[in-house]
């Protein structure tokens, strides 16, 4: 009391210094100001739980952050399972943190995905390394996945998977007289792994084919049931997995199988280039995994980042050009428009490249939307390992996990006019929102290195699409929500009528 007393009959006195000479009771007063961990808001431990598994479920984990918000203020924390998080749900605040993440920033632990590769002594790729392992690693894979001119090189090796995808389509709208093709995401997540590991292997892995081969399917079906056990692993403490061991057994396994695929590939690739080699032809390739072994990496570092990369990608494309399909079918006046513009630039054209993309405004305008709308990580995540920092008046300590709320921001009236509709034309005149707004791949060096060959991929199949279809609702009034899924998924079959033109 004395002290505030003191502060009190100083701080006229200080107001009537010079700027300078003030400046650092002012910064004093600030500091008098920040409030401590346990003054943050937030359910109890119990009441959190509760909501997440019997009330809400983890299926509506993107939906909490509303409710948060709403309940808390923009700063609240929360305790999942053994894991006190901090989560922050205002642009300003977002920036806050990001901008005080360091030179090697870290995203949440992924905990049970490290607890596994201890396990079986597997290496860190570009999702789990920390530090100057993830550096060396996001610094070469940029040269090839993030430069413009780098990732203009996959279009053509690309249009060869979106091809094939017509193909497809095409024989299943064909086989329904109204041109149905139920859960197009299925169709569209075998489309994605088959981009990705064209850009990985350089070779095709057969997604495509009338049948699936079977250990391929058997890989979208691990990943898909790993992304559900991670939820579960990292909310279940270690002590738990002995009295309930089936959600991490089952994680493993998926595990297991995810890198015994990648790893034949990878040695595949490898073993011609060794022939090659005994041949004296000279070695060169455009594939991700040959820039990866020539690099000198270790052979287990190889494996961990093409594995990660195989996962990474695959729900990005799989979702967003879902999304995208569901809205313009609901919306077919913004259909017609993104057609019209797609065969202005196309000239008679049938099949685009990157080059077209630049001169496609609404296009990108609607990919915005679609990631504003769903995006597929719902919530990121940082963790400063090496200092404390304030956000939002208050002092977090380090190696505190504070989850980045992405999916309340970016649907935030206050940022958004008329947040919950579909209105792409908002991204073609200068936003009025806050740049940390929307943010669907990140910020910085955290940001998702593999976007642009994603974004490229989407828009190479979204084009054709639409040059050849149109697109419909399977029923009138037919409402998919999304669903946490650790990512943002739609949480039933999305069915649509593709006309042909």
């Amino acid at each position: 009391m004395i002290c505030m007393n003191l502060w009190r009959r100083m701080l006229p006195q200080a107001l009537r210094l010079t700027g300078k000479s003030a400046l650092p009771l002012l910064r004093w007063a600030d500091v008098m100001q920040v409030k401590t961990l346990e003054q943050m808001p937030g359910p109890s431990a119990a009441r959190f739980l509760w909501d997440l598994f019997f009330r809400r479920g983890l299926a509506r984990l993107h939906q909490m952050q509303l409710e948060g918000r709403r309940k808390y203020g923009p700063v609240w924390k929360a305790s999942f399972g053994p894991i006190l998080t901090v989560h922050v749900a205002e642009p300003e605040l977002i920036q806050q943190v990001l901008r005080q993440e360091g030179q090697h920033p870290m995203r949440s632990d992924l905990s049970s995905w490290k607890d596994y590769r201890r396990l079986r002594g597997e290496g860190y790729g570009l999702l789990t390394a920390e530090g100057e392992e993830w550096q060396s690693v996001r610094s070469l894979l940029a040269k090839h996945m993030l430069r413009p001119k780098a990732v203009e090189a996959y279009d053509r090796t690309l249009n060869s998977v979106v091809s094939d995808l017509m193909e497809k389509l095409k024989l299943r709208q064909q086989q329904n007289s109204s041109g149905l093709v139920t859960d197009v995401s299925a169709e569209f997540y075998r489309f994605g792994l088959e981009g990705i590991s064209s850009v990985l292997f350089e070779s095709r892995i057969g997604c495509l084919d009338p049948v699936v081969p079977v250990e391929t399917e058997r890989f979208i079906q691990s990943i898909n049931r790993m992304f559900v056990m991670t939820l579960l692993t990292m909310a279940m403490p270690q002590w738990l997995h002995r009295i309930l061991p089936k959600p991490w057994d089952t994680f493993c396994l998926c595990w297991d199988y995810m890198f015994q695929f990648a790893k034949g590939h990878i040695n595949q690739r490898l073993e011609e280039e060794r022939q090659k080699m005994a041949r004296g032809e000279r070695l060169e390739g455009s594939y991700l995994t040959y820039y990866l072994s020539q690099a000198g990496l270790p052979l287990k570092s190889v494996y961990s980042n093409v594995t990660e990369l195989l996962l990474a990608g695959v729900d990005t494309i799989s979702s967003t050009l879902s999304w995208s399909l569901y809205e313009l079918s609901r919306h077919p006046e913004v259909q017609m428009a993104l057609r019209d513009e797609v065969l202005a630039v196309m000239c008679g054209r049938a099949v685009p490249d990157a080059a077209d993309v630049a001169a496609m405004p609404l296009m990108k305008a609607v990919m915005k939307e679609i990631l504003r709308l769903y995006p597929v990580i719902p919530a990121n995540a940082r963790v400063i390992p090496d200092r404390d920092i304030t956000v939002g008046g208050y002092l977090i300590p380090k190696n505190t996990l504070i989850t980045l709320c992405h999916y309340a921001t970016s649907r935030d009236p206050k940022h958004f006019r008329d947040p919950d509709a579909f209105v792409p034309q908002r991204w073609l005149s200068r936003s009025e929102a806050h740049p940390y707004a929307s943010v669907p791949f990140g910020v910085g060096k955290r940001s998702c290195i593999g976007r642009r060959i994603a974004e490229l991929e989407v828009y190479l199949a979204l084009s054709r699409i639409l040059m050849q279809f149109d697109v419909k609702p399977a029923e009138e009034n037919d409402t998919v929500h999304p669903m946490t899924r650790t990512l943002l998924v739609p949480e039933r079959a999305i069915n649509l009528r593709f006309i042909e033109r």
